[in-house]
């Protein structure tokens, strides 16, 4: 049994769930599971931790700043655990950018980031009209009219394939 650290980056909830999810899979596998925010995490002495899993969501094309200077910050406790990254964006709802070698934004991330995680992973978030501030709903919707994705405002579509986040959760477990 290993010692798990969960940390999550979510602007409207998804990445949590999925985190959530992996913790819930883990649990069940008899592995010790704690889950915090991005912000949390600091106050956590990260090094008592076996492995630590890093998850995190892009909006408007971006991993949030404070991923970065977590990671930054941390580099060296991370660089000694076993570690795993996964981005949740909308664009990995389409199955030619739902890996970690085709993903736009893992990319970006592997380019921005000076940390290599051990496993790495790419999951289809969630879009909910009815939550978002006008501003972002806005936003969001021409962005899905630009790249053919669903534009009715009083929708809620998610993307996540639950299957493929269990799998990512068992290759975890086996670092």
């Amino acid at each position: 049994m290993s010692n798990n650290l969960i940390i999550y980056s979510t602007v409207d909830g998804q990445t949590l769930a999925i985190c959530e999810k992996i913790k819930q899979h883990l649990s069940a596998e008899n592995e010790q599971v704690t889950i915090v925010s991005l912000e949390q995490a600091s106050e956590l002495a990260l090094s008592s931790f076996d492995k630590i899993l890093i998850g995190a969501s892009i909006r408007y094309g971006k991993h949030r700043p404070a991923l970065f200077e977590f990671i930054a910050q941390h580099r060296a406790v991370l660089d000694g655990v076993k570690t795993a990254f996964f981005t949740v964006n909308v664009v990995a709802r389409k199955p030619e950018k739902n890996t970690p070698e085709t993903n736009p934004y893992m990319q970006k991330f592997l380019t921005l980031s000076s940390w290599t995680p051990a496993l790495l992973g790419v999951f289809a978030g969630k879009i909910d009209y009815p939550k978002y501030r006008t501003v972002d709903r806005v936003m969001i919707r021409f962005i899905m009219w630009m790249t053919k994705g669903p534009t009715d405002t009083t929708g809620t579509y998610e993307f996540t394939n639950w299957d493929k986040v269990e799998a990512f959760a068992n290759e975890f477990k086996q670092l």
